[in-house]
């Protein structure tokens, strides 16, 4: 008999005393693992997770947290052949395999790399500027993240039981919170066997991860105002997730990515000569083969112009003729099975409902054709293409979820536009053409139903990563029916599962609160000039105020010779003095800053190893020959890399004239030596 498949909670594996029922192999039948419903005390789990995996994950910055991430990436790419084996059992072929296995380790790469760039090496994450609420500047507010104390629950659909796990794992483990993750049934197997690599390596924290391969009844009964949940499924289930006293009343957030009748529309400007027309035809063979169509990502609805429809459909079955359907694990495969037979079962009555106002055009959806492995054993099933009139109403409200797309016709742009939003909501649409005006129309008709827009063309096609392909820099989900949930985006995946929090008080105090100087802060200033200090010497408000500089035409007309730069305001005085904004002669404001730098720059080899840019530069008053200029530099943030043996040092800098008032402020960014490297 097949092994029962384990939970992983509270630091060990949960073995079920019962036999369970089986899970097939989507392409031969055989037993590959059995799943009890008999798990683990789930209220325990959660209490565990707040527990012992919070405190530990929290008490890293958000760079060690990063860097745990990139090291688990590396750790999971050596068992890659593994989790390759268990794939082709799910009925995933080698292509469909890379983009569950592959995209979830290059997700985790990739949000490691995002807290590492993007985020501070702290825990303390801080939105937006600082905002005066006082004449004085003696009271001021601030938006800070911080992490909450709970847990982040995840419950994930069949299709990516490897990236649909990891893509919720990586934001919410940076931004503070352990992961519980309850895996769909028929797929189970595959996440058990990632997991328990994880585990084994022993990369992160206690608590910081546990699973729950039983049923997920009791999952929510928990949870609290601390707490989230992310779900994966369909817009049935997620409804039903949404009821929940503790979502309702409780304070539990929820995210949902729901089932989505997701379109792509061929601009009116294509013809069957343009290169546009082969690309928009093999973007809707590509999604509706890949995963054998089992993607919330896929294409649904193919909306096309009137005068194109014929020349499309012919395309189209043309290209799916060609696709060659059989075992996962098979040379000639291109297209794998259905997960399961019942999942085959789902997608037939689906077409049954669709066929009643459209009319099939390729494919049989009771038999297939199939190699390397039994058609009725496995659960295959051919790619379905059907062909349906503007005003069938099927085709937006029925989710064929397999191989199954839909052609529809347009007349003109506004209807296109309508019958991409009678999907009531889609989590991805895409947008062939070559014209930019009708780019402009349409995305900016079909943004408010969709929560990622693809414009394809022949100038983006080549390195275009295509409809389906959700990316862990920018965000995955959509309004509607799709559930109007948001996961990934980058460093808003993370901020989405942190609290933010509008602090007030004292500049003293944000600044020993946040750990980043704020303006109007006390300012240190010793006989040491802050460049001769290395990342332990230094300390945030370190200050140097400098000495005065003179400001001559001399200055300026050497500069405009120098540079090219001979705007009238630097070099004509009747234009300048004509110009109210000027009334005269003043310095360039690159200048301004270039004489700045000399002010504060220490020359010495240091600790400060180089200067490699500036932020939120503006020239605030113009700076008239003769004005006399001085700066205040001040250490406002300081960043050590965990993987170099320097740091980052972002400074305040503020440049004054001769009646003190502001003429430059900017940030200025140096990489500063860990250790005492001074000459």
């Amino acid at each position: 008999m097949s092994e029962v498949l384990e939970s992983y909670a509270l630091g060990s594996w949960f073995t079920p005393t019962d036999e369970g029922e089986p899970l097939a192999d989507a392409n031969t039948g055989e037993t590959v693992a059995r799943l009890s419903q008999n798990g683990p005390d789930v209220s325990a789990m959660v209490e565990y997770a707040r527990g012992v995996g919070g405190p530990a994950i929290r008490a890293l910055t958000f760079h060690q947290r990063a860097n745990l991430l990139k090291a688990l990436a590396q750790h999971l790419m050596g068992h890659k052949d593994e989790f390759y084996a268990l794939s082709y059992r799910t009925g995933a072929t080698k292509r469909d395999s890379a983009v569950d296995i592959d995209g979830g380790f290059g997700t985790l790469f990739s949000f490691s790399s995002k807290g590492r760039r993007e985020l501070p090496n702290s825990t303390v994450i801080l939105d937006g500027p600082l905002e005066r609420l006082s004449r004085e500047g003696t009271f001021v507010g601030q938006h800070v993240y911080t992490s909450r104390p709970g847990v982040a629950v995840q419950i994930n659909a069949f299709n990516f039981p490897v990236w649909g796990m990891l893509e919720k794992l990586a934001p919410a483990f940076i931004a503070g919170l352990p992961s519980i993750v309850k895996p769909a049934a028929q797929t189970a197997y595959l996440t058990e066997a990632v997991v328990r690599r994880i585990i084994e390596s022993e990369i992160l924290p206690e608590g910081s991860l546990q699973l729950l391969v039983a049923g997920h009844r009791g999952l929510l009964d928990d949870l609290g105002a601390q707490d989230i949940v992310g779900f994966t499924g369909s817009a049935a289930t997620g409804a039903i997730l949404r009821n929940h006293p503790n979502v309702v009343s409780g304070g539990a957030r929820l995210n949902v990515e729901a089932d989505s009748l997701n379109c792509s529309i061929l601009g009116p400007d294509v013809t069957v000569e343009d290169p546009e027309f082969d690309l928009y035809v093999k973007q809707v063979v590509t999604e509706m083969t890949v995963k054998a169509g089992q993607k919330c990502t896929a294409i649904r609805r193919v909306i096309v112009p009137e005068t194109m429809a014929d020349a499309v459909i012919e395309a189209i079955t043309g290209r799916l003729a060609k696709v060659v359907v059989g075992a996962a694990d098979h040379p000639e495969t291109r297209m794998g099975a259905l997960v399961s037979l019942a999942q085959r079962d789902e997608v037939r009555k689906a077409v049954k409902a669709l066929r009643t106002s459209g009319e099939l055009v390729y494919g049989d959806p009771e038999h297939v054709e199939v190699v390397g492995a039994d058609a009725e054993s496995g659960a295959f099933m051919s790619p379905i293409l059907l062909r349906a009139e503007p005003g069938a109403r099927e085709p937006h409200e029925v989710e064929a979820f397999g191989p199954v797309s839909t052609v529809i016709t347009y007349g003109s742009v506004s209807e296109a536009i309508e019958l991409a939003a009678r999907g009531r909501g889609s989590l991805v649409g895409s947008l062939v053409t070559n014209d930019a005006d009708v780019a402009r129309e349409v995305v900016l008709g079909v943004a408010p139903w969709h929560g990622r827009v693809l414009v394809l063309n022949r100038d983006d096609a080549k390195e275009s990563t295509g409809h389906g392909s959700p990316l862990p820099v920018l965000v995955h989900g959509g309004p509607g029916r799709a559930g109007g949930g948001e996961e990934m985006g980058g460093v808003r995946g993370v901020k989405h599962h942190m609290q933010r929090t509008a602090v007030q008080a004292s500049p003293d105090m944000l600044t020993a609160i946040t750990g980043h100087w704020t303006t109007g802060s006390r300012r240190n200033t010793d006989d040491v000039h802050p460049f001769r200090k290395n990342l332990a010497e230094l300390r945030i408000g370190d200050t140097i105020e400098s000495a005065e500089r003179v400001v001559t035409r001399a200055d300026i007309d050497h500069f405009a010779e120098f540079t090219g730069d001979t705007f009238y305001a630097h070099t004509d005085e009747e234009a300048a003095a004509a110009n109210p904004l000027f009334g005269g002669i003043v310095a360039h404001g690159y200048l301004v800053m270039s004489l700045a730098a000399g002010l504060f720059v220490d020359p010495a080899p240091g600790p400060v190893l180089a200067n490699f840019g500036v932020d939120h530069l503006r020239f605030l008053t113009p700076v008239k020959e003769d004005a006399v200029i001085k700066v205040t530099l001040t250490a406002k943030q300081i960043t050590p890399r965990t993987n170099a043996e320097y740091g980052e040092v972002r400074w305040d800098a503020v440049v004054t004239d001769q009646d003190g008032e502001a003429v430059a402020t900017y940030d200025v960014l140096t990489l500063v030596a860990k250790g005492d490297e001074r000459a």
